[in-house]
């Protein structure tokens, strides 16, 4: 029988800032283990919670930030890649803008920008390993995003080629991550040029098949592309390796409709909503995931166009904790069998044996 779904977790990113309890990851775990959460979800790019580089180098850091956690009374369920995944592939017209995802000394060079990426990724791999965890999340990053629409139409190849450099450049990443036994859950995620059941498919063939490649399933960016995000779990579940619990509602009018018009958040058609303000079906995620034996964490991702933060997480961890299904052993008409008896089997089908 499938297992537990953990949870509820909370993904530190969209909490973190200067002031406490949100500027160490001692302060914001506890903050987070006083609303409920058992788990945190780390980013690897924001060093006043967490220093990749120090990790790689450094085995007695490992080991603190593994102890700040367990005195807080959380666990760590990933490492999260998101931003440096992103400059594994950017297309120059989102060079400006993802520059701000890098460090000085690469800003300007896409290039040592990218290779910066790469180091940053593989890292995780490894720092993944020295905490004891089997599975990270990340971003592909984008080459094709920019040609989504096909006006003008794309020249033919175009899309061939964008994948099968994604590939040439996430196979070794893979690899690295295979040699240290974790897997690498990859948001589906517009921007991204993996976006959905489809893109996700070209680039498993552009990574020849790799297991390492694997998916963080994100319902909210299924429900703004109008996507049967349920099915998705029933088709891809043998690839999901991670969970952002993320709510969003879709609410098309005669003025937009997926594209939203350029609108900021709040004028959007679709919108990014804290736990049960959107439209997501959490309880058939939930029952589906655990019908395909899902046994890892259940995340928090907070984003929402309405609500702050704060407000958030705490409704959070019990909006989770009511949806993880405890699994039974049992079948409901179970008090009305018996044991087998196979002579009355073969009377009640008029089998003479």
């Amino acid at each position: 029988m499938p297992g537990l779904i953990k949870g509820p977790a909370l993904f530190l990113a969209q909490f973190a800032g200067d002031d406490a309890p949100f500027n160490s990851l001692e302060a914001i775990s506890k903050w987070a283990a006083g609303l409920g959460y058992k788990g945190v979800q780390i980013p690897t790019f924001d060093k006043r919670l967490f220093d990749l580089d120090l990790a790689a180098e450094s085995d007695s850091y490992c080991d603190e930030v593994k102890g700040i956690c367990a005195d807080a009374g959380v666990a760590i369920t990933e490492l999260s890649s998101h931003l440096q995944g992103q400059l594994i592939a950017v297309n120059p017209a989102y060079d400006t803008a993802f520059d701000a995802f890098a460090p000085e000394h690469v800003k300007g060079k896409p290039a040592a920008r990218q290779a910066w990426a790469v180091d940053q990724v593989t890292k995780v791999a490894k720092v993944s390993r020295k905490l004891g965890l089997d599975v990270s999340v990340s971003f592909t990053g984008s080459l094709a995003f920019p040609y989504l629409y096909p006006w003008p139409q794309r020249p033919a190849g175009l899309i061939e080629e964008a994948f099968a450099e994604l590939g040439r450049r996430w196979t070794p990443i893979l690899n690295t991550y295979e040699d240290n036994g974790v897997d690498i859950g990859f948001e589906i995620h517009p921007g991204e040029d993996v976006f959905d059941g489809a893109t996700f498919e070209m680039f498993v063939d552009a990574v020849n098949g790799h297991q390492r490649a694997q998916i963080n399933y994100d319902p909210s960016h299924f429900l703004l592309q109008q996507m049967d995000y349920l099915s998705f779990i029933d088709i891809y579940h043998e690839r999901i390796c991670a969970y952002h619990v993320k709510d969003a509602e879709f609410n098309p009018d005669g003025r937009q409709g997926v594209y939203s018009g350029y609108q900021p958040w709040l004028n959007r058609a679709g919108r990014f909503r804290s736990l049960g303000d959107g439209q997501v079906d959490f309880k058939g995620i939930f029952s589906r995931l655990a019908t395909h034996g899902y046994e890892s964490w259940a995340v928090l991702e907070w984003e929402c166009c309405l609500k702050s933060p704060e407000q958030g997480a705490a409704e959070g961890a019990p909006f989770i904790r009511d949806h993880i299904i405890e699994v039974t052993d049992k079948a409901f008409d179970d008090f009305a069998g018996g044991e087998v008896n196979k002579a009355q089997i073969n009377k009640m089908l008029g089998l003479k044996k």
